[in-house]
């Protein structure tokens, strides 16, 4: 395994970090308040005795941003992985369904599948990265060149010790970094260029999310409030939840 040149790692950063920024001020250009709803549950803002529009808009804003932020800065660490590889043991992206990146070391060839978090999937979703691994190692020992070949599931953070299940190792945190590196100070050293002109780029998205607040409010109000300003609680669940047809398909007494 080469050596890390932790600077090349810095400026990878610094060059792509902007990309997360960017993505998440599309993600708040993109927003459209009826799209949202219709994938929120009405009956738990009832349940919690929301009644102010601009209360149930920002609970909707912070769980959709969220959970679309965690998704993309996932993505962001997942290449910042694949690109370390590449520079300590000539890691290359995988073609293999599931696999992320593969690598040679000692000997033995590795099929890596990255996770942003430790609390990835469903159980479904972990049976089929399982099995993934498992067809991979399958064509891959159909090679002549490749004898021994090892599966590992690695997780960008999160302090679970290093354990194997299921057929394959599972590293989480400070172990991943180490494991792709060498380095077992990467999992902090990586931390200081991921502020890349954070500050700047935070300013300008608290400013477009506030407007965005600011206009989803308007639009929840001219749409799903009573003309004394009250929520129309029977409108939104029916706009959320209505669908029942004259074609139901089974007889009901």
């Amino acid at each position: 395994m080469n050596k890390l040149d932790l600077s090349e790692v810095k400026n990878y950063v610094s060059s792509n970090i902007g990309s997360f920024h960017e993505t998440r001020l599309r993600l708040i250009e993109e927003i459209d308040l009826k799209k949202v709803l219709r994938k929120k549950n009405p009956y738990l803002f009832k349940a919690k005795n929301m009644n102010l529009a601009s209360e149930l808009i920002e609970a909707i804003l912070e769980a959709y941003l969220s959970a679309s932020e965690e998704k993309v800065f996932g993505d962001f660490l997942e290449d910042l992985a694949v690109f370390i590889s590449s520079k300590t043991c000539g890691g290359v992206k995988s073609s293999a369904t599931g696999i992320d990146f593969e690598f040679t070391n000692k000997g033995c060839r590795y099929i890596v599948s990255v996770k942003s978090g430790p609390n990835w999937g469903n159980s479904s979703q972990q049976r089929k990265q399982q099995e993934d691994f498992q067809k991979a190692i399958k064509v891959l020992k159909q090679s002549k060149r490749v004898a021994n070949v090892q599966a590992v599931l690695g997780i960008c953070y999160g302090n679970t010790r290093p354990n194997f299940l299921r057929g394959y190792w599972k590293f989480v945190g400070q172990s991943f970094w180490y494991f792709i590196s060498g380095n077992e100070n990467l999992y902090t050293d990586i931390i200081e260029p991921l502020g890349h002109k954070a500050k700047e780029r935070n300013t300008e998205f608290a400013r477009k999310r506030d407007a965005l607040a600011n206009r989803l409010t308007m639009e929840f109000m001219a749409e799903f409030c009573n003309k004394d300003g009250s929520i129309n609680w029977n409108g939104l669940v029916k706009f959320n939840s209505g669908n029942l047809k004259d074609d139901f398909p089974l007889e009901v007494d």
